[in-house]
């Protein structure tokens, strides 16, 4: 039986009265003020995460009827069918079981306590292909003649790796480049290629089909490249990280490392999708990388709706959309290595809960993901922190910072962890200026995740909390947050004007798409 719909739910009435009583009116100042033990109400600490909530527009009276809400929409029931495996992607009909690629071996079944016997082959066939993964990336890693390691895929077979080894930088194996290719656009490709010898390179195909264009397409230049340069072994430099092996062997690749359906691509890093993690930390890395995820799944599977921080999160989430009508989120980690954690989140929670019909396919009357955008401080502080403090629009931000850097160079982290404690207070506590100019209206509300360290284990727990959070929202919502439909019409159209921009027609075009089509042809 699907779930009540949060809008049909007397919770959600109630919420909104909440919000025209004192919602709209609700001042951070005063909030703290009239409550001394605020901070320690609206903070906790999750497997190797601690996050500070007190800075946000809510008070418990509030959070409790965004757990009633929660209930209501029976969030408990959708959790338990998501961590035992039942089909929660409808319009696809299968599982979504990420969660399943990190969970311990097969050993500890017998004595589970969330049921996993129901997917017990599975989990054999996640450890066997993890264990086959991992031995060929310590094998990689031992190889001298390897100098760079050349990712190719797109969207999750490209975010979530990218990020994860640029964030996990200071674990890296000494003497190996990790590159990642994308894009279409041959420039990225040339560029990353002209740097390469074919001799010392090792190409990754990513993609679950083999056929996703994009990557196809970079894939045979790639080995267009290759022979041209004088490469020879084709199956000793291309790795394919795919389902359809028949294909990955027609190119001419016979090492591959698969994964299942219920794998979606922005879910995929704990897959073979993880290869060049993998490679560049090590198979003990990669394990650790795991075991903190898997850490924050206990955590989310266990822990009592108040105290389950990917459960207030997401909760916290539909409150600033629905209520408050936040349209954005801005991200602001305070540590360089994660530079691309804001793009990786932005391919989880718009690609997932970027919807508007819910699961029976109704129009929803009401806003789901909010648009996430940022860049890592202190550059954001130069560039958009302007319109956070002084703009017309509310920008709830989500500050992520380390307790403890990974360089020697003094000074520096203070610096910066000052730098993120201050703006944190600055959008809160404002300045009353001598014109408006310089006045900062402040209430300007903020969420703070810290970090004791960046390493495998904690980055593995941090991706984890998003993930659960951002189905914590769309379960609420009432959507299904694991197909991605919208990005299926313009690859249809991009087929059909490929071949137009070869052979000009424009019978049958728009007349905005056929002008410019004919200046790009003439």
């Amino acid at each position: 039986m699907t779930p009540t719909r949060c809008d049909r739910t007397p919770a959600w009435a109630a919420l909104q009265q909440a919000f025209d009583a004192t919602g709209r009116t609700f001042d951070l100042r005063e909030a703290f003020a009239a409550d001394v033990d605020r901070f320690g109400r609206l903070s906790q600490s999750a497997p190797h995460v601690f996050a500070d909530l007190s800075k946000n527009l809510l008070d418990p009276a509030t959070e409790s009827l965004l757990l009633d809400l929660a209930r209501a929409c029976d969030l408990e029931g959708q959790r338990d069918a998501l961590l035992t495996g039942a089909i929660v992607n409808t319009t696809e009909h299968r599982a979504a079981m990420h969660w399943l690629l990190r969970y311990p071996a097969p050993a500890l079944v017998d004595t589970d306590p969330i049921a996993i016997r129901n997917v017990a082959d599975e989990l054999a066939q996640v450890h066997a292909t993890l264990d086959a993964m991992l031995a060929f990336a310590e094998a990689v890693r031992a190889d001298s003649g390897i100098t760079d390691v050349v990712n190719i895929g797109i969207g999750g077979s490209d975010l979530g790796p990218q990020m994860a080894v640029l964030a996990l930088d200071a674990f890296v194996v000494p003497g190996k480049r990790f590159h990642f290719v994308s894009n279409v656009d041959g420039h990225e490709l040339d560029a990353t290629l002209r740097h390469l010898k074919p001799q010392n390179t090792l190409f990754l195909v990513a993609s679950k089909t083999f056929t996703t264009v994009e990557t196809m397409t970079n894939a045979h230049s790639a080995k267009a490249w290759f022979a041209a340069q004088g490469g020879t072994d084709i199956d000793h430099h291309f790795v394919a990280l795919t389902t359809n092996v028949e294909a990955a062997q027609a190119f001419g690749i016979r090492t591959t490392f698969g994964f299942w359906d219920w794998v979606g691509g922005r879910y995929s890093i704990w897959s073979a999708i993880g290869l060049p993690l993998a490679i560049a930390i090590g198979a003990d890395g990669f394990r650790a990388f795991l075991a903190g995820a898997h850490a924050m799944d206990e955590h989310f599977r266990s822990a009592p709706l108040e105290s389950n921080l990917p459960v207030r999160l997401g909760l916290l989430d539909v409150w600033y959309r629905n209520f408050h009508g936040f349209t954005s989120r801005s991200i602001a980690p305070y540590h360089s290595a994660l530079k691309r954690w804001p793009a990786y989140l932005q391919q989880l929670e718009m690609e997932s809960n970027g919807k508007r019909v819910d699961v029976d396919g109704h129009v929803l009357p009401y806003a789901t993901a909010p648009v996430l955008w940022g860049e890592p401080g202190t550059n954001g502080q130069h560039a958009y922190f302007q319109a956070l403090h002084q703009g017309h629009d509310t920008v709830p931000v989500e500050f992520v910072a380390v307790k403890q850097p990974r360089h020697p160079l003094g000074g520096h982290h203070t610096l910066l962890l000052a730098n993120a404690l201050a703006q944190a207070q600055a959008l809160m506590v404002g300045k009353t200026g001598a014109d408006g100019h310089r006045h900062f209206p402040g209430n300007r509300p903020s969420t703070f995740l810290l970090l004791d360290d960046l390493n495998p284990t904690t980055l593995g727990a941090l991706i984890a909390l998003q993930e659960h959070r951002v189905f914590v929202s769309g379960a609420v919502w009432g959507i299904n947050s694991f197909d991605q439909w919208g990005v299926e019409l313009g690859k249809v159209l991009a087929r059909d004007l490929a071949g137009r921009l070869d052979s000009g027609d424009c019978v049958g075009l728009d007349a905005s798409t056929a002008g410019l089509l004919k200046r790009l042809i003439d």
